[in-house]
């Protein structure tokens, strides 16, 4: 993940700019259909579309690894497509992530290039991927579980934000809020 120079700062302002206008503190938990609705993007479930093709139901239920979340345009407005076989925490993930790439002004791409092949641009899904888990987790909010005082596991801090114990072990690491949480507790000289 190799980002251009400022991206994560940039994603730490525009995930607290978008918590400012609704309302959220760093520590709150952010809801991504709220979020939809404030960006006027609409969400579908995969499900409602399983009567249009056979292949939305092996992707439910066959194979739900296989596909999370995609952003479909109609017309100049976006709709995320989500797969509602997943998890609560792993479909708020996908759609944060899809979020993200509306609120980074990515463009709109053809789903597949004139070789027939998946279009695929990984420096903007590695920003959406960054900027969905910062809206969901921020970095004081990693630096708050790092403490262990308001949420004594991983496990709880995951409920109160509503992803995946994975999803905070990212942000943990990612910020090194451990490490910096250790290391103040050192010079400070509290256990």
């Amino acid at each position: 993940m190799g980002f251009r120079r400022g991206f994560k700062t940039e994603a730490n302002s525009r995930a607290q700019e978008v918590r400012w206008e609704l309302g959220l503190g760093a520590l709150d938990r952010l809801d991504p259909w709220v979020l939809a609705e404030h960006l006027l993007i609409e969400v579908w479930p995969l499900s409602v579309l399983q009567d249009t093709a056979p292949s939305v139901t092996h992707l439910l239920e066959v194979e739900p690894q296989v596909f999370s979340g995609v952003t479909v345009f109609r017309g100049h407005k976006r709709v995320i497509v989500h797969n509602d076989s997943h998890t609560p925490p792993r479909q708020n993930s996908d759609v944060a992530h899809e979020e993200a790439h509306a609120l980074l002004f990515h463009p709109p791409t053809p789903a597949i290039d004139d070789r027939g092949c998946r279009h695929w641009d990984q420096d903007l899904e590695d920003e959406a991927s960054w900027l969905g888990a910062v809206l969901l987790v921020t970095e004081d909010a990693a630096l708050e579980i790092a403490r262990e005082r308001r949420w004594r596991t991983v496990e709880d801090a995951a409920t109160h934000f509503g992803v995946s114990v994975e999803m905070i072990n990212f942000r943990l690491n990612m910020t090194g809020a451990r490490r910096r949480v250790e290391r103040g507790r050192q010079r400070w000289g509290r256990g």
